[in-house]
């Protein structure tokens, strides 16, 4: 029998907010335990939340960025269960009437035709904090930093059909999110973390399968492998005529293999009531007007305009645009050197791989797109070749210091005085005579392998075209 994947997913993303979402304690990633923590993150009695207004301006701003209806009257509510990762027993979270419901995203399909994708909600909620198990021992600790952190959680209808879908989901979603400066989406660091609803119905079957879900996937590549991996377990139990059992598994990136975590909780067991402590969120239309008209151009938006408005390939303009801080750097450089395509071919090459091998975002890096354009500029002047340009940017970018410097510490600037190079093009024509000859009888390529050489002779730094314009002369003199 053939089997139909039905997905859905869950998105929790921390707000890119100064403090927590009900006390002024700060929302930072710090690796020390327990030092962004007060009595009101930690579940002291007779301390009373306060609500981050910020935090709802980003909730709002998700919203309406994933196409979401608002509502103009929501609250909180206390969603009751007991885990020494909850301080006070509960966790407050939108649960009965959310900020956002009702929204899409347009991915593509396994085909490449565009799909709709539903998303259900979008609610505020409270961080937990995070229990550390020692390596050795039946311990387990708890790092209250990340309780109460301000959070979103993006959750869809059971729309995705696919790994690879669900993938593309997210990568669409962190865009989105980026550009609309919600978050940092940094999921080493947690603050995006994704939990998926798997399950299997015979082909053409209406009703859904019994799901399981799926936490702990840490990356992108981890929730398409992890969706494999669970697919086919739910396959092969369904076709050995047994039942898939609902509960909730982590995913092991050791052993590349599912792990029952527990059995999975409905919502009536959280037993949910309104917070009676939190006044409720009042939004007007004029509040929502106002954030939508704030939304940034977003990343399809801006690739097509880079096409029509710079002549960029496409490929170009996607590249570009998948970072939102990418983005801004390219613009900033044509602000300085108006010249799209080698701007583009630079950031997209040379510079791209610098941050990948540091792990820095472009506006975290101290190479600046002034510097960037104090490298082409030097190119373009023919004070360095491009060959010796890309070692210049490496070692700017490493240093933190400008490109020039870097050319002038290390004398690497282009060798274009004519008598000096007619030297060096006199000691290599003496040197490789056969080379000469058969320039001469009419192979083409051996003029080639003679610039070649006056490079090396000049560690790369001679004027290619005057030592081909030199060579000319000299041989056929």
């Amino acid at each position: 029998m053939e089997y139909e994947v039905v997905i859905g997913l869950e998105v929790h993303v921390e707000l890119l907010t100064k403090s927590k979402l009900f006390c002024c304690c700060p929302n930072r990633f710090v690796a020390e335990p327990n030092i962004n923590t007060c009595p009101g993150c930690l579940g002291f009695p007779g301390v009373l939340p306060q609500l981050n207004s910020e935090a709802v301006r980003h909730a709002l701003t998700a919203s309406l960025a994933l196409n979401c209806e608002i509502a103009l009257y929501s609250y909180f509510d206390r969603k009751n269960y007991f885990y020494p990762d909850i301080p006070k027993g509960y966790q407050l979270s939108q649960f009965f009437v959310p900020i956002g419901s009702k929204g899409f995203l347009i991915i593509e399909d396994d085909n490449g035709k565009p799909k709709t994708v539903r998303i259900g909600r979008v609610h505020m909620e409270e961080d937990a904090g995070k229990l550390v198990h020692a390596i050795s021992g039946n311990t387990s600790l708890v790092d209250y930093n990340r309780a109460g952190v301000p959070l979103i959680e993006i959750v869809t209808e059971p729309d995705l059909r696919s790994p690879g879908e669900s993938r593309r989901y997210l990568e669409q979603l962190k865009g989105i999110l980026q550009y609309t400066r919600v978050s940092d989406c940094k999921m080493e660091e947690g603050s995006l973390r994704c939990d998926a609803n798997v399950s299997l119905r015979p082909m053409g079957c209406p009703d859904l399968g019994s799901k399981t879900e799926l936490k702990n996937m840490n990356s992108f590549k981890a929730v398409e492998k992890s969706l494999e991996h669970e697919i086919k377990r739910q396959r092969d139990i369904l076709r050995s005529g047994k039942e898939v059992i609902t509960q909730t598994l982590r995913w092991d990136e050791g052993s590349q293999a599912t792990i029952v975590m527990r059995g999975k909780l409905q919502a009536h067991d959280y037993r949910c009531f309104t917070d009676p402590e939190l006044a409720p969120i009042e939004l007007t239309e004029e509040d929502v007007e106002k954030a939508r008209a704030a939304l940034p151009e977003m990343a399809d938006v801006r690739a097509a305009r880079y096409v029509n408005e710079y002549d960029l390939p496409e490929y170009d303009a996607g590249v570009l645009t998948s970072s939102h801080g990418l983005a801004d750097y390219f613009e900033s450089c044509l602000e300085l050197y108006n010249n799209p395509k080698v701007t583009s071919n630079w950031i997209i090459g040379e510079f791209t791989a610098q941050l990948n091998s540091t792990g820095l975002e472009p506006d975290q890096c101290s190479f600046q797109p002034k510097d960037l354009v104090e490298l082409l500029l030097m190119i373009d002047q023919k004070l360095i070749s491009g060959k010796i340009a890309k070692d210049v940017l490496a070692k700017a970018f490493q240093r933190g210091t400008s490109p020039r410097l870097v050319v002038e510490e290390e004398g690497l600037l282009q060798i274009s005085d004519q008598s000096e190079l007619e030297k060096v093009i006199v000691k290599v024509i003496s040197e490789n005579p056969d080379s000469v000859e058969n320039y001469r009888g009419g192979k083409a390529k051996s003029l080639g392998f003679l610039v070649g050489q006056v490079m090396k002779e000049t560690e790369g730094k001679a004027n290619p075209r005057l030592v081909n314009e030199l060579l000319l002369k000299i041989i056929g003199s």
